[in-house]
């Protein structure tokens, strides 16, 4: 699959990309074109419901916080202009918070789903494009490429991972969530389309096949580990006659002293693993990879 050209014609170079302080009015993205068809991949229905629910959801909230805190410690040593990349920015919901970590930076989402794009142009102020990471179809390479919750959405993840490696400058970096652990397979894995959940052997060893050197690893999301387990795995049981996609919506629902408790749970474990820590379980793992600064 082929990125989709802007309105000249012309595909969208990075070298062609506006100024890192661009006016948001010459951030647009390119949301024509077809949709792609994938085994795996993602059901954009969802990003209406992600929209609307991301800011307040203890889940979204706490990775959020995360990413904020671990994208600053790694900007901090890069060029206050550096270029920095979203891939599978989906509603925006993300990119909001890279721009605070990195509010200098000239900041680019990568997005398959003209469904979320719609939605990305509206909360962020960055450069928006409709594209397939695989052969993406930028001219200069990133300081930091961020990509979160998607890799396992592909069924290729490797080669994937290789070319997420070509898109980063020699000692760039890759800030990486993926699911943790085949184990807590369900119903909300197959409604989200996902291809499977990783290890951390596994996704350690992936990178590494890739060409990254892995900085940090862990899993996160501990606190909510045995809810997720049990919820799962035997409570769901009781409702089997439920479609996958209808079960997985319930996990959207709000619970405001529930949200409060686990938002409030999760925040900290965020700030003891953007400080460097290690959990020893977690539904999610994190990992910083760097491309190294002798590749080529």
């Amino acid at each position: 699959m082929t990125c989709n050209v802007v309105a000249d014609g012309r595909t969208p170079r990075m070298d062609a990309l506006p100024a890192h302080n661009a006016p948001a009015s010459e951030l647009e993205p390119s949301i024509a074109g077809k949709q792609p068809s994938l085994e795996g991949g993602y059901d954009p229905d969802f990003f209406r419901e992600l929209a609307r629910i991301e800011d307040r959801h203890f889940w979204f909230r706490a990775r959020n916080q995360l990413i904020l805190a671990m994208a600053r410690r790694i900007v901090s040593s890069l060029d206050p202009c550096s270029l920095v990349l979203e891939i599978g920015c989906g509603t925006g919901n993300v990119l909001r918070v890279l721009k605070q970590a990195c509010p200098q930076s000239m900041l680019v989402g990568l997005e398959l789903w003209r469904e979320g794009l719609q939605h990305a142009r509206t909360r962020a102020d960055a450069r928006l494009l409709q594209a397939d990471v695989r052969n993406a179809p930028f001219g200069r390479p990133f300081h930091l490429v961020g990509m979160f919750d998607v890799l396992e959405h592909i069924a290729d993840d490797q080669q994937t991972l290789r070319s997420v490696h070509g898109l980063l400058r020699p000692g760039g970096k890759l800030l990486l969530t993926v699911p943790a652990h085949q184990f807590l397979w369900s119903y909300f894995d197959e409604a989200a389309r996902h291809c499977r959940r990783y290890s951390a052997d596994e996704l350690r060893r992936k990178l590494l096949d890739a060409g990254f050197e892995v900085e940090f690893l862990t899993q996160f999301m501990a606190c909510i580990f045995p809810i997720v387990w049990l919820y799962r795995k035997l409570l769901v049981r009781r409702q089997a006659t439920r479609s996958a996609r209808e079960l997985a919506g319930e996990e959207f629902r709000l619970v405001p002293v529930v949200n409060t408790i686990l938002a409030a749970l999760l925040r900290l474990e965020a700030n003891w693993v953007a400080r460097g820590h290690s959990l020893p379980f977690g539904t999610s793992l994190v990992a910083v990879a760097t491309k190294p600064a002798s590749a080529a």
